[in-house]
């Protein structure tokens, strides 16, 4: 028996803001948690079976150190220049991690400065 992953979970201060942009990014809905703290973001039906939802869980304190872990997106149309762009007027910038400028990957941070990356291409 194996495990596999059921959701990504991300630690946030503003709960509201990080739902709308990671929502918008992934073009997943937003499900408030009955609570009143968190949010559960749920991939569209039309998502292939297996795909991963968000949670986003409120975090009293702000990010220091870069992360030891992030997701890695993938334009579904392939063309990775236009939704590094687009990534960008939801309101992510541009983080540097150390990259040389020659990885098949761009790096960026969402609004409270989570870096993920937008891959060139598929590369699994």
């Amino acid at each position: 028996m194996t495990s596999t992953f059921a959701q990504w979970t991300l630690d946030v201060r503003d709960v509201d803001l990080m739902a709308r942009f990671w929502a918008a990014a992934l073009g997943y809905r937003i499900e408030p948690d009955s609570d009143g703290g968190g949010a559960h973001l749920r991939p569209p039906e039309s998502a292939p079976a297996g795909t991963l939802s968000v949670w986003l869980q409120p975090s009293a304190g702000p990010k220091h150190e870069k992360n030891r872990n992030h997701p890695d997106l993938v334009a579904a149309e392939g063309r990775a220049d236009m939704e590094v762009e687009r990534l960008l007027g939801l309101g992510a910038t541009r983080a540097d991690v150390g990259q040389t400028g020659r990885e098949g990957f761009t790096v960026l941070a969402d609004p409270e400065g989570n870096e993920f990356c937008v891959l060139n291409h598929r590369s699994y």
